[in-house]
């Protein structure tokens, strides 16, 4: 991974680690089913604006949301961060034969969620975007499958009696990065999302395997991805740990598309009213451009590579030299000038090793 980003990628790495696994689970007012999460960030309802401990654990996560409203006793497992060894070290024994309902999304810290989206994030000069990418794909199709079968296996032993619902990963983008502090081509955003679609054709398989229910929600995200009008998942946000994970909206969506697989009525689900986020605070164009800053563009490392990918370092001093300008407008142009030239350099086939 590329030495830069000590804003930027150093809190990106917090979409998936440095948190705490040992945190208690939460519970929702019920007495009606046994319901336990299990899983990773996209089941703590990372992304909504509302941790209330080191897993985050939202109540506007689809388990908390499923669980109010089919008046379910909710043992809330899952944890921000957590891959397949922590939910089979962390989360499975609060599994037994009186379980109704288990829930899960498990995989993507497995195969490196955070430090392949860190990396293509970064200019393309000075990213390895693509070996990135290679290595987790290397180790979806080789590590991953044993490890999903022991996690699938072990809930099946504790749980037998549970309607078990596996569900995937959305697409992240929408073919447009529409951020000043990102840098992602229209080439990496269809890799990873193609990486999305190999990632959940294997959880499909080896869900369905073990005898649970697969639950696909791409088609659910449609029109809804990063950049979209309708965003159901966020961009790069503050706090960054909110980035690239589904919102409030997207929770229901998920709530929706899982219910049926628990055996649950959906339709109240998608009607369910919560209240909205409070607004992510917007960072200031000068925030954006000390975020830029940090990546140490015009580092004598980072020149070079400019130069061997085929970018003129003049204009990338140019272009940095205006994020420091006291003009808001001249700092404007500034990102402009680096997105254009990140898009130069990305449309240039012989550019890329």
């Amino acid at each position: 991974m590329s030495t830069t980003t000590r804003t930027l990628l150093a809190a990106t790495s917090t979409l998936a680690l440095g948190v705490t696994l040992a945190a208690s689970p939460t519970q929702a007012a019920s007495a009606d089913g046994d319901y336990v999460a299990l899983g990773d960030s996209f089941s703590a309802g990372t992304g909504t604006f509302a941790r209330t401990d080191s897993c985050y654990r939202s109540p506007f996560g689809y388990p908390a949301l499923l669980a109010g409203q089919q008046g379910l006793t909710l043992d809330y497992q899952a944890c921000s961060g957590a891959d397949t060894t922590d939910v089979l070290t962390d989360q499975v024994g609060a599994l037994d034969a009186g379980t109704d309902r288990v829930s899960m999304t498990i995989g993507g810290n497995d195969v490196g969620f955070a430090d392949v989206l860190t990396e293509c994030a970064l200019p393309g000069w000075i990213s390895d975007c693509d070996g990135e990418i290679d290595g987790s794909l290397r180790t979806l199709r080789t590590v991953l499958p044993g490890r999903l079968d022991q996690v699938y296996g072990e809930i099946a032993g504790r749980a037998p009696n549970a309607e078990v619902a596996v569900a995937g990963y959305p697409y992240l983008f929408n073919g447009r990065d529409c951020s000043w502090l990102t840098f992602f081509s229209g080439r990496e955003m269809a890799r990873l999302n193609a990486g999305t679609a190999e990632l959940d054709q294997l959880i499909s398989a080896r869900s369905t395997a073990a005898g649970f229910t697969y639950v696909e929600v791409r088609d659910d995200f449609a029109g809804h991805a990063v950049c979209d009008a309708q965003a159901w998942i966020n961009n790069l946000t503050f706090p960054v740990d909110e980035s690239f994970h589904p919102d409030r909206a997207g929770n229901r969506a998920y709530a929706a598309a899982v219910a049926p697989a628990l055996g649950l009525a959906a339709a109240p689900v998608r009607s369910l009213a919560q209240p909205p986020a409070p607004p992510a605070p917007e960072p200031s164009v000068r925030a954006q451009a000390a975020v830029v800053l940090d990546m140490d563009l015009t580092s004598t490392a980072h020149l070079r590579e400019a130069r061997a990918a085929g970018v003129n370092p003049g204009e990338v001093r140019r272009a940095v030299a205006k994020l420091r300008s006291g003009n808001e407008r001249v700092v404007r142009e500034g990102l402009a000038e680096l997105q254009a030239l990140d898009a130069e350099h990305a449309a240039d086939p012989a550019s890329r090793g």
